[in-house]
């Protein structure tokens, strides 16, 4: 194909006639095509062809694209072109084409050179309502575990048939094919092509974290998304409006602005990650005017993760009276008459409620914070607890239901086997009444607050009580928990996590291994608490006792294996079978300055993550990408963790490759 397909030339066993050739890139040609197989539908065919020489080469460029090119065609957005196929052709040269939709209409390049020539450009109202429009894509491909990479006008296209933006050209095929051109070419021809090409993304429009060491995370794209918008507004290139020297952006001359829309991109456009947006709903959030602030953490989050997804700001309850009431039976509440009829009266009753609620407020924070913070994810700079932990559960001053005395022979009997089933499972009485309590009032939220009688109009609800509880003392005894750890449950507290903090890190390894593992055993248990903020619940407790155990299996070297090169090599493949839920984590020494390559094949239910030797460092995480390629800018201890979210047992097989094996003494930082 060096010559390119002819128009009129079907290929795919005569199913794809060429229209025309669209454009010329680095890798390869796009065309326009029919789809003979769907009525002669348009479709677009990506070429994939590295200048690389040799068998092995082109073999290894092709496995990377094959991968990559599946983490798209699983990518379903009505704002993303569908992959359709990847296609391997023979005629009139062996070669790979990437088979997606044709989008009608025209790229916002285009657009904008249309208005340069009559001396316009875009304004607030329309830039406002593309961030609306295409930040809910960002935030999907970033869900996803996918980072676009190629953000800028050429890549979005206003669709002719509703008017909304479609983001196109995914940079992560590009990525494989620069990654390769750059790996086999420097050993073809002696290190002439040089470092700056393996970095992918446009001049401007990419930060400089991407350009200049190849790390990219959703805050990139959100990046490259505000340089975007400035160029639309001042119709300037984005070299144009950055300082050479301070590497600012000067637009504030160019182009007058809302102070809203005006902060927002400045802060998207911080040089520092950190310093920007971590992910699209914080800017949406923002374009929004909510007054709520945003969560913004300074580095990435170390603590236990609530789904298998990346970049998400963490939630944090209230801790209130509402939490305290969440661990206890339900009771009767009492409303406090309306006494505003009288305004005077009700000035004064108002005066002395407020006084009775500073006192009453003081007294109950101090119990409802106590109770709160055995279930809130404990901050990384907190200090070890000197202290014993206490129980996290404290038995209602009720019960949810009538005492026995009162009930049925049949109630009493049934309430008999549940209590030895308990027993018999090692849990105790506190923790088992808050779980089923929480279960009974997500089932039953009308009861949330109310006490269960022995009167018969509450006997249908002591039953579904009572069944609830059964269901999860049979989930409880499917958990593959040690005694020990089960017998803990309901007494898990800060202390603890503090503690597996600490004890991790003499392994060479973060605490956020050792959630991913823990992440992964426990939704596969229970899937149905993915997205949910269960570390806050009783059910969180079940989480706890998951990574207790699973610090013991990495202690033991039974999901902990540290990578050593064999004398002399520069590459390291290492298989393995993941059973359903199951992970492993693994190390490497590497130093600053190495180029890293490191590629994952696997089944797509299996998550990847990479982290680097202190906290700030996050190449993938629980991520559908299976490559990594760059240089690193830390020494130490870099950690791989794979963890399968599969039914079904899962093989896979992990190649680290590090050119420029030193090791010289280094320490390594230790979670705080």
């Amino acid at each position: 194909m060096s010559q390119g397909i002819a128009p009129g030339l079907t290929l795919g066993d005569d199913r794809y006639r060429i229209i025309r050739q669209l454009g010329h890139g680095a890798f390869g040609r796009t065309y326009v095509a029919q789809d003979l197989n769907r009525f002669e539908e348009l479709c677009v065919l990506k070429e994939f062809a590295p200048e690389v020489q040799g068998t092995y080469a082109l073999q290894k460029a092709e496995e990377l694209f094959e991968r990559e090119a599946g983490v798209l065609y699983k990518l379903k957005h009505p704002q993303i072109p569908r992959f359709r196929e990847l296609l391997r052709i023979k005629q009139p040269e062996k070669g790979l084409l990437l088979v997606q939709d044709f989008i009608d209409g025209s790229t916002y390049h285009s657009l904008l050179a249309q208005r340069k020539v009559q001396g316009m450009r875009f304004n607030e109202t329309e830039v406002t309502q593309l961030l609306l429009h295409i930040l809910p894509v960002l935030r999907y491909i970033h869900s996803q575990g996918v980072i676009h990479r190629d953000i800028s006008p050429d890549n979005l296209i206003l669709r002719s048939t509703d008017g909304l933006p479609v983001l196109i050209d995914f940079g992560g095929v590009k990525q494989v094919a620069v990654s390769v051109v750059y790996k086999f070419s420097t050993a073809t021809f002696n290190g002439s092509v040089p470092k700056s090409a393996t970095r992918l993304g446009k001049v401007g429009y990419a930060p400089q974290e991407q350009m200049l060491k190849g790390t990219v995370s959703a805050s990139s794209d959100l990046y490259a998304l505000a340089a975007t918008v400035l160029v639309l507004l001042t119709g300037k290139e984005a070299q144009e409006l950055i300082d050479p020297q301070s590497l600012s952006w000067n637009w504030r001359e160019e182009v007058n602005l809302s102070p809203n829309l005006g902060s927002i991109l400045d802060k998207m456009l911080q040089l520092i990650p950190s310093d920007r947006y971590q992910n699209a709903d914080q800017v949406l959030q923002a374009l929004a005017g909510s007054p709520t602030p945003v969560v913004e953490p300074t580095q990435p989050q170390t603590e236990p993760k609530t789904q298998a997804t990346v970049a998400v700001a963490p939630v944090t309850p209230s801790p209130g009276a509402a939490s305290v009431a969440q661990s206890s039976s339900p009771i009767a509440q009492t409303q406090l008459p309306n006494s505003t009829s009288n305004p005077s009266q009700g000035c004064l009753v108002k005066i002395l409620l407020g006084l009775a609620g500073v006192v009453a407020i003081g007294s109950l924070s101090f119990l409802a914070t106590s109770w709160w913070l055995q279930y809130q994810r404990p901050p990384e700079e907190m200090e070890p607890s000197p202290t014993v932990d206490r129980p996290v559960f404290q038995l209602p001053d009720q019960p949810t239901v009538p005492p026995e005395g009162q009930l049925s022979q049949q109630e009493q009997e049934r309430k008999r086997v549940l209590r030895e089933q308990r027993r018999l499972l090692g849990i105790n009485d506190q923790f088992y009444v808050a779980l089923v309590n929480e279960a009974f009032w997500n089932q039953y939220t009308d009861q949330r607050g109310r006490q269960l009688t022995n009167q018969p109009e509450d006997e249908r609800l002591r039953e579904q009580w009572d069944a609830i509880a059964a269901q999860e003392l049979e989930k409880l005894q499917q958990v593959d928990l040690s005694l020990a750890a089960r017998r803990r449950l309901g007494n898990y507290g800060e202390a603890d996590i503090n503690r597996w903090k600490r004890e991790v890190n003499q392994l060479h390894l973060s605490s956020r291994a050792l959630y991913d593992l823990a992440d992964a055993k426990f939704l596969a248990l229970f899937p149905q608490q993915l997205g949910k903020d269960y570390f806050n619940k009783p059910i969180g407790q079940v989480w706890r006792a998951i990574a207790a155990d699973q610090l013991k299996e990495l202690k033991t070297g039974d999901t902990l294996e540290e990578i050593i090169f064999d004398p002399g090599a520069f590459s390291k493949e290492i298989s393995g079978t993941l059973e359903p839920g199951e992970g492993k984590a693994f190390i490497a020494r590497l130093t600053v300055g190495q180029e890293m390559d490191v590629s994952l094949q696997t089944d797509p239910k299996v998550l990847f993550s990479i982290y680097g030797p202190t906290r700030q460092i996050i190449l993938l995480e629980d991520s559908r990408i299976r490559f990594w390629s760059g240089e690193l800018t830390q020494s130490g201890f870099y950690e791989f963790v794979v963890t399968s979210d599969a039914q079904t047992p899962i093989d896979y097989t992990l190649e680290l490759t590090v050119e420029g094996k030193v090791f010289p003494e280094f320490s390594v930082e230790e979670e705080e």
